[in-house]
């Protein structure tokens, strides 16, 4: 698991934004987008897809996210 920053671009864009690897994305789709359920896998502008316990949306928020495939394998 991973520690993992979320916020709003400005732009209607959700950044995804891991520290220790110094990697930000943006989120290209859900699994679950809409604001009582929201998360599940990720699909990551680089490829990734990172998965995220399903909840309610509230952004900004420092979430913890597991790899679930990298974009370069």
């Amino acid at each position: 698991m991973a520690k993992v920053m979320l916020r709003d671009n400005g732009e209607g864009k959700i950044l995804f934004y891991v520290a220790k690897k110094d990697m930000e994305e943006i989120i290209e789709s859900l699994e679950f987008d809409t604001d009582e359920q929201w998360g599940g896998n990720v699909n990551l502008t680089n490829g990734d897809v990172w998965y995220i316990k399903p909840g309610p949306k509230s952004l900004p928020a420092e979430i913890d996210a597991k790899i679930v495939s990298r974009g370069d394998a």
